[in-house]
């Protein structure tokens, strides 16, 4: 069968404050729409110099600890360089080199091949932006 590349962009509302907004669901149903039952992979890309792409178990307490960590190693104070937005916004701009813009994922017979407890997810710290995309494309 020949090689096929679909994508899909979602619009995400964050809000103002630092969140972890779950998208297991949207890829899923993007799979559904586009996979057909084929193996493959999913990219899940955000274009944004300030938000990150995560796999993690959400629901336990796990997401409120994966920010509270990102405080700890970014904090929101003024000893970034880059100060324009928010006190501290200079750190939101670090934070795609700890948590990338991007995952790839197995897609086996359309169906997301994640583990027991993971869950794909969008990290925002940047309180300045609450509004963000996040694109989804399909190799088969």
């Amino acid at each position: 069968m020949a090689e096929t590349f679909t994508s899909r962009t979602l619009d995400v509302i964050t809000g103002a404050s630092e969140s972890i907004h779950d998208l297991t669901r949207e890829c899923a149903a993007f799979l559904h729409d586009v996979a057909s039952g084929r193996d493959g992979l999913l990219n899940v890309f955000t274009p944004h110099a300030t938000a990150g792409i995560a796999l993690i178990e959400t629901g336990s307490g796990s997401d409120d600890d994966l920010l509270a960590a990102l405080r700890d190693l970014l904090p929101a104070d003024d000893r970034w360089s880059h100060r324009h937005g928010t006190p501290g916004h200079g750190r939101d701009h670090v934070l795609p080199a700890l948590v990338p813009p991007h995952a790839t994922l197995p897609v086996v017979r359309g169906e997301l091949a994640l583990g027991t407890w993971q869950s794909v997810v969008l990290v925002d710290t940047n309180v300045d932006n609450p509004r963000r995309q996040v694109r989804l494309s399909f190799l088969g």
